[in-house]
């Protein structure tokens, strides 16, 4: 099993669609949604993330779900770990490797403790039990577990199976710019995007989250590498206000699944308890903003 660092660019993170009447997985749309994440050029797939619902989803269709992606897009996937207990993270990421084989290009696994040593000797033996290369996810918002970025940087520093961080502690941009300088394992930012701009300067590698326009995602992280940072901008700027509209507490994920809905590449927006769905209130500037965004694009 490939346990090199991550590529750069773009791993798109991926919703876990629902039906509207029954809740039950949408392997159509799931399919349909991961063939327009090949096709508008991301480096690689997230799959069972906090955006794919991974914690309210059985075993069974945690499977379904990977067998489905592997399936429909020859792409490299990240697969991420529920859990922050190390004996069901082994679990999970023994069932990512059964099903995605040498398509799995990292496990991701939560920072479950502010203790450099106590995580290093955890992702040493995810590693020893399941041979996946991992990414460490830190997402204090998720786990409610804070590390500094020098003790994240310490940790990951004595597990040669690290290929990926994923910087998710706000403020990211000097987390992100500490664990790229300390560091060999490629950094990545997520948040939905909020703040791509400058987590790119700090040093990021690209993005590895979730976003209703993925492309704008690819466009920024290309215009960077060709042009800097006013390339970047010039590219990126159209689609910030559905970012920032994206990103609203607790009800991010249902604004998100609704504008994948309205352009085509979700059956329904529907989410599972005790996910909040959209309110109707704002249906009118989710349309607004996607008007927008339409009209640039074409």
């Amino acid at each position: 099993m490939p346990t090199n660092p991550l590529s750069p660019g773009v791993w798109g993170v991926v919703a876990t669609p629902f039906t509207a009447s029954t809740m039950d997985v949408d392997e159509q749309s799931l399919a349909n949604l991961v063939r327009h994440h090949r096709s508008i050029g991301v480096t690689g797939l997230t799959v069972l993330g906090v955006f794919g619902e991974a914690v309210r989803l059985s075993t069974a269709e945690k499977r379904a779900v990977l067998q489905v992606v592997v399936d429909a897009v020859d792409l490299p996937v990240v697969v991420g770990a529920s859990s922050t207990s190390l004996a069901p993270v082994i679990e999970e990421i023994e069932l990512a490797v059964e099903v995605t084989g040498d398509r799995l290009a990292g496990a991701m696994v939560q920072v479950n403790t502010p203790d450099p040593r106590l995580l290093a000797s955890q992702l040493d033996t995810a590693h020893r039990a399941t041979g996946a290369g991992l990414v460490v996810q830190d997402y204090p918002l998720v786990t409610g577990v804070s590390i500094g970025a020098d003790a994240l940087a310490e940790a990951v520093g004595e597990v040669g199976s690290v290929v990926g961080i994923k910087a998710e502690a706000p403020p990211t941009p000097p987390a992100i710019a500490k664990l790229a300088a300390r560091t060999r394992a490629p950094v990545f930012g997520g948040l939905g995007g909020v703040g791509l701009l400058d987590e790119l300067a700090a040093g990021s590698a690209g993005a590895m989250t979730g976003f209703s326009f993925p492309e704008g995602l690819v466009a920024c992280v290309d215009a960077w590498r060709a042009g800097g940072y006013s390339a970047a901008l010039e590219a990126y700027l159209r689609y910030l206000p559905l970012v920032n509209f994206e990103a609203q507490a607790r009800i991010g994920l249902a604004v998100r699944k609704e504008a994948l809905r309205r352009r085509g590449l979700l059956a329904a927006a529907a989410v599972r308890a005790p996910a909040p769905a959209m309110p109707p209130s704002l249906m009118e500037q989710l349309d607004r903003h996607l008007a927008a965004v339409d009209h640039v694009e074409k």
